[in-house]
């Protein structure tokens, strides 16, 4: 029998602790849990992306996690479609969908049912931005799209270079002007955590990734089974730098300060996830904060009501 068509949406900055809430309110409010994460649809990107294991899902069913091959992009819109359908069959089922995550554009796909234009690549286009530097096309977005800007990997040539694509080829910003509304209520939950603390779980969460090499050989691994140097470089934050240092490895071989130099390399490649992990933070909660609807929480007993009333 179908429930309320109710939606519980559990946001946040990453290492916010956005997982174990969504577990425990999940359990008690009858809830399956729908990802919100641009990399956690990629299979094989485990560890890097902080993916729930089978353990720590207590048995609630997970939708939206490993259903892409990380060779190809995944976009938004694949998105929405696979969400939209996964929210339509926990309605089916009488529980409470839980989208939980801190990938704002994929969030506000599903709670603000934006028309996600499905336009081809345009490669005269992307030939003549490519050629400019990538601070120009950093500003010329901000100056076109600020909302997207605002939530962009501002470090990433691909994405900066196809989100400036859109916006010259639709001759407007991504999110339309008159966006089709979900036929569902929502409840937006905010993870509130001082900036601070957020840096030093940050840190403690990579020195446990990179723990033996865990996080080195899971990047090994996919680049082994057929995803480019590049394309592990375009997915970000650890997958990036990792992938980085790898690659400069390869080229030090046969150097006689390979030993020392390597140890360098290793320590700049944590250091430049730590602070891109950071500028992340920085991103995502200047895109929250705009959204007057998020309900920012720090107490579970509050949070429960809020739930509660809502429901």
């Amino acid at each position: 029998m179908e429930t309320q068509r109710k939606l519980i949406v559990i946001l946040g900055p990453t290492a916010s602790g956005k997982t174990d809430l969504s577990i425990k309110l999940a359990k008690k409010f009858n809830g399956e849990v729908i990802s919100a994460d641009s990399r956690q649809v990629y299979r094989g990107l485990d560890i890097g992306s902080a993916k729930i294991t089978k353990k720590e899902m207590q048995q609630i069913p997970h939708y939206l996690i490993d259903v892409a091959n990380p060779k190809t992009r995944f976009t938004v819109a694949q998105y929405q479609k696979l969400a939209l359908k996964a929210i339509k069959n926990i309605f089916k089922k009488g529980k409470v969908p839980f989208l939980v995550g801190g990938s704002g554009f994929y969030i506000q796909s599903i709670i603000d049912g934006i028309v996600i234009p499905e336009v081809k690549p345009d490669w005269r286009i992307r030939k003549k931005l490519s050629a400019e530097p990538l601070p120009e096309l950093v500003k010329r977005l901000k100056e076109l799209d600020p909302a997207r800007a605002s939530i962009i990997d501002q470090n990433n040539p691909r994405r900066i270079v196809r989100a400036l694509e859109l916006v010259l080829k639709l001759k407007h910003p991504i999110a339309p002007i008159s966006p089709n509304k979900p036929d569902f209520e929502v409840l937006i939950l905010g993870v509130n955590r001082d900036r601070k603390e957020l840096h030093k779980l940050i840190q403690k969460r990579l020195l446990k990734r990179l723990e033996n090499n865990a996080l080195i050989n899971e990047v090994k691994k996919l680049h082994k089974s057929g995803v480019s140097w590049k394309r592990l470089e375009e997915l970000g934050l650890e997958y990036r730098f990792v992938a980085q240092y790898l690659s400069r490895l390869r080229s030090n071989r046969g150097s006689s300060t390979k030993s020392g130099q390597n140890k360098v390399l290793y320590q700049e490649m944590i250091d430049n996830i730590q602070k891109e992990s950071e500028h992340y933070v920085k991103r995502q909660l200047t895109w929250f904060k705009h959204d007057k609807r998020i309900h920012w929480i720090n107490n579970n007993k509050k949070t429960e009501k809020l739930i509660e009333k809502f429901l």
